[in-house]
């Protein structure tokens, strides 16, 4: 694997180093001795699978809050998808920071999501499929969520979301300046 760090402090991209021949390719998904060489997370206790029906579909930007504060390793493994990450850590010199990237079945990429960073993404193609990696199990009671066209973030999103839940809708507004940060501080 080969780990690109991105412009927010913790996050990575990881590339598969494949090993080709007439067959085709081997390449690790992932190793825990790698991981743990550069000061990741290295347990996780569930992988999930998303399936997005239509192209513009957008689901997030959803985390935890701790103790439940989770790390995400997400990957595209089949369509396209736009995935996006936000630094909400307070005490981090990239706090309010966010970079998006194509993740797709062709490229292979995987975002690696540190604790304290909101995650989304929009669906590029029909029948998009997400399969990611989590380090905490889910907690109801600790998640959160901020909105996608959230005007202090100004995410650049590629298309406009044609499919949203409803509760997805209706997150609320980030607010650094005036809101509660007390549960971000956490991180």
């Amino acid at each position: 694997m080969i780990f690109h760090q991105t412009p927010l402090v913790g996050a990575y991209l990881i590339e598969l180093e494949k090993h080709a021949d007439d067959r085709g390719f081997f390449a690790r998904f992932y190793c825990e001795n790698e991981f743990k060489s550069k000061n990741l997370v290295s347990h996780f206790v569930q992988i999930n699978n998303s399936l997005s029906v239509r192209k513009g579909t957008l689901r997030g930007f959803h985390y935890q809050i701790p103790p439940a504060a989770e790390v995400k390793i997400v990957r595209c493994i089949r369509g396209a998808l736009y995935d996006v990450i936000v630094d909400i850590r307070p005490s981090s010199e990239t706090f309010g920071k966010w970079f998006g990237i194509e993740l797709n079945s062709d490229n292979r990429l995987m975002m690696y999501v540190p604790r304290g960073f909101a995650h989304g993404f929009i669906t590029l193609k029909d029948e998009t499929e997400t399969f990611y990696l989590v380090s905490d199990f889910y907690s109801p009671k600790n998640e959160r969520g901020i909105r996608f066209d959230d005007p202090w973030i100004k995410a650049e999103w590629p298309l406009q979301p044609i499919e949203m839940s409803e509760r997805d809708k209706n997150l609320p507004y980030f607010e650094p300046m005036g809101g509660d940060l007390a549960d971000l501080h956490q991180f």
